[in-house]
């Protein structure tokens, strides 16, 4: 061999090494030990709430090994009664600690929800795992007088309006009131991220709405290896799951999220839950469970042809809780809250 072919395979050598070593990388911490065990058990309150990650998921095959057939598993399960652990159909997601779901948001310089109340719920319960407390930690707690603390405890965090509306909206709000019940930087020195909602329920979106959610998105950093960012994006509900303002809704959006950037950003679609007993008679035709199904269908279709990540969450809901006929109690929402999760773990940076 000569000394020039030598060389030129000791390069390219080289540079596969390097891809391997570098290339991005799904996290894969913990991956192997499913849901064997409460992970909610440290967590403040879990006395008085009686809340298991046992009781919102059973884990029962193989853990998915990508973000298509983990999504596809968390959409497409079923439940063997009402309000039973959910099970995924195909392959199991795995059920973080706390200190897996810190690592796991810290890949990320902002994780941004955007979307209707479904997502704040999400956000809210984002924040019950990173605050490791099931009574208040999704709510605004460091400024609730006596009898809010009283009214907005456990599961009324998300089934009281007038608890839900105080919900966390973003992590830094944490940060700056209530340092100390934030666990991620306790059990990762330096640890840091942007996660946030941004409410955005309808298309058209209003100027001052659209206004806001420009301010908020970080344009994409042009400095090497930046952390990423993510988005997780929901809504269909206040344009009456009509898929043509949905998808205009998305358009919007992704416009905005994409704006400097040189690819699209990590994004996944989270439809809405199916609905409960409790509807609204004026809402069963229009927005009952027959048209959620049919709206899921249609929007899945939507976002791969736009190359966002879809998560359906009627057959996870369908035998749930859902205490006003619309929304998951707090137990749906970790269960959305921990497929998020599994989802950015997914993600190959």
């Amino acid at each position: 061999m000569s000394l020039k072919m030598r060389k030129f395979t000791y390069v390219t050598l080289v540079a596969i090494a390097l891809f391997v070593v570098f290339a991005p990388q799904p996290y894969i911490a913990a991956r192997s030990s499913t849901s064997k065990f409460n992970a909610l058990a440290n967590f403040k309150h879990q006395g008085s709430c009686q809340l298991s990650s046992l009781d919102l998921y059973e884990p029962r095959s193989h853990v998915c090994h990508n973000r298509t057939s983990m999504l596809e598993a968390m959409s497409s399960g079923g439940r063997a009664g009402r309000d039973m652990p959910y099970v995924s159909r195909g392959c199991d997601m795995v059920w973080y600690t706390t200190r897996d779901v810190c690592e796991i948001l810290g890949r990320f310089s902002q994780v941004m929800l955007i979307g209707d109340s479904m997502l704040r719920h999400i956000v809210g319960a984002l924040n019950i795992l990173i605050r490791e407390d099931l009574g208040y930690g999704a709510v605004t707690d460091w400024n609730f007088n006596k009898e809010e603390r009283r009214d907005c405890f456990c599961l009324n965090q998300f089934n009281v309006k007038t608890c839900s509306v105080q919900g966390i909206y973003k992590t830094a709000d944490v940060l700056a009131h209530d340092p100390k019940s934030l666990v991620c930087p306790k059990l990762i020195p330096g640890w840091s991220t942007d996660l946030s909602i941004e409410q955005i329920n309808r298309f058209p979106i209003p100027d001052e709405e659209s206004t806001r959610l420009r301010a908020s998105v970080r344009v994409s950093q042009s400095v090497v290896l930046p952390k990423p960012r993510a988005f997780i994006l929901g809504q269909g509900l206040w344009n009456n799951l009509e898929p043509e303002s949905s998808v205009h809704w998305l358009d919007y959006v992704l416009s905005i999220i994409n704006r400097g950037a040189d690819f699209q950003p990590p994004t996944l679609l989270v439809t809405p839950n199916a609905a409960g007993k409790d509807k609204p008679d004026r809402w069963l035709v229009t927005q009952g469970n027959k048209a959620l199904a049919r709206f899921e269908e249609a929007m899945a279709d939507t976002a791969n042809k736009l190359g966002v990540d879809h998560l359906g969450t009627w057959n996870m809901s369908i035998q749930a809780t859902l205490y006003d006929g619309v929304h998951l109690d707090m137990r749906g929402n970790l269960l959305k809250a921990m497929m998020v999760v599994n989802w950015l773990a997914l993600l190959e940076y």
